[in-house]
């Protein structure tokens, strides 16, 4: 894997080589990620919290797994401050550090029956290291992608990194289906968890290997040789790019809140509620997470035709799908099937377009710091308590209330999609992002 070098000395990254590092740095970050979801539901509620009320635990689990979500602008603002100022490359690998060393101390914490309550707030400690990470982690491999592609290929070069999430969750869930296969419940209880926490390790060291042979992109070297950087891109991206931002954070809220219902939430009501065995259930989702896969390469080929018709038309999709999500999940292991999978299409034809569209409605100078806050802010609103506003809306008043929470969350997004102009056709490099 190695650049090319052009006639003024200088080394280009190849489209394969700039494909591979945005893909293999955010398949990480997910996984990472994922695994912590899927132990949020399945172990620590068990391991890290006191048994005496299993419901409590649960919900404290939830709110544990809500923590990254409040890091996540922390991250962006961070490590956004340095992707603007100093580069993507180094920013890159300093996120995918951070996450990578979050994640395995988590595989190798004491429980509550060992420390007590210490090991509540160390999981808490450890969780918020993850979304530090992965709030400078996305908004840079996104920009790695179109900031290196053709004009007219942006779309389908910032679909990759969002392919990441599918594979990171394919593989997260495929671990943790094979330990529930292999081991006991004893075993995996007592030290088969830690597994899929340690062995992101491996993982760390191959996506950091990648990241360190590509060099930084055109765009940004463009912008930085003509004096565009801003002292404190936070600052600016408030200042004068505000109503970008917040149409930004619209434009996100369907499809975080559709993701985490159809796996956290779903996870979670799936082997409470609706009596299915943890192995089956995970079964289930790894089997519609393809439906996930296939939605964002085709999601991507119509974009380039037209970023925010195309989101349009399916953020109305998931405002129907949220009046039909209930009955569906209460269906029968074939309806359960189905609601996962079409949510989950529907939420890769959103997801697909989402970097491409969050990261042209900012200036070269801002835009690392100003995609990835978007990103970040629409993670708190949408995703963080998610599963948690779900679950209680379930239980209180039954499932089809969560259909309608999203259904509403679509009609926010339509709002943000109504607001923001067609991006397509603009120039990075002399970006025509106006100031609000």
């Amino acid at each position: 894997m190695s650049t090319v070098p052009t006639g003024t000395g200088r080394r280009i990254n190849t489209p394969r080589q700039v494909l591979f590092a945005s893909l293999i740095g955010t398949t990480i970050e997910f996984f990472d990620f994922y695994i912590y979801a899927t132990a949020a539901v399945l172990v620590f509620p068990r391991l890290f919290f006191p048994a005496s009320n299993p419901a409590s635990a649960v919900l404290a689990s939830l709110a544990t797994f809500g923590i990254a979500f409040f890091a996540r602008p922390v991250g962006s603002a961070l490590f956004g401050h340095f992707g603007d100022r100093i580069g993507r490359k180094k920013t890159l690998v300093i996120a995918l550090s951070t996450m990578g060393i979050s994640t395995v101390a988590i595989g190798a914490l004491p429980t509550y029956h060992t420390i007590g309550f210490a090991a509540s707030l160390l999981l808490a400690l450890c969780r918020f290291g993850q979304g530090l990470g992965l709030g400078g982690e996305w908004g840079g491999a996104v920009l790695l992608a179109i900031e290196n592609a053709p004009p007219n290929k942006r779309a389908w070069y910032g679909m990759f990194p969002q392919l990441g999430a599918p594979i990171g969750f394919f593989l997260s869930g495929g671990i943790f289906l094979l330990l529930s296969r292999w081991l006991t419940d004893q075993q995996f209880f007592t030290f088969g968890w830690r597994l899929p926490f340690l062995a992101s390790a491996v993982l760390v060291f191959l996506g950091l290997y990648v990241r360190l042979t590509i060099t930084e992109t055109p765009v940004f070297k463009e912008s930085r040789e003509r004096g565009e950087q801003e002292k404190v891109p936070m600052v600016a991206v408030f200042r004068r790019h505000s109503r970008a931002l917040m149409a930004g954070v619209l434009v996100c809220l369907a499809t975080f809140v559709l993701f985490y219902l159809m796996t956290v939430f779903a996870l979670s009501w799936g082997t409470s509620a609706l009596g299915y065995s943890r192995g089956k259930f995970l079964l289930m989702q790894m089997f519609d997470i393809f439906f996930f896969a296939i939605a964002i390469p085709l999601s991507a080929i119509l974009a380039e035709r037209g970023r925010r018709r195309t989101m349009l038309w399916v953020t109305a999709a998931i405002f129907a799908f949220g009046l039909i999500m209930a009955p569906m999940f209460s269906a029968g292991t074939v309806g359960a099937v189905s609601m996962m999978a079409l949510g989950l299409f529907l939420m890769g034809m959103t997801y697909g377009p989402l970097g491409t569209v969050l990261s042209e409605l900012f200036p070269t100078s801002v835009r690392y710091t100003g995609s990835s806050l978007a990103f970040s802010f629409a993670g708190i609103v949408g995703a963080s308590l998610a599963p948690y506003i779900a679950t209680w809306l379930a239980k209180t008043y039954g499932l089809p209330y969560v259909g309608y929470y999203l259904s509403g969350a679509a009609v926010l997004t339509f709002l943000g999609l109504l607001a923001i102009r067609e991006t397509k056709d603009d120039d990075l490099v002399i970006s025509k992002a106006k100031p609000s």
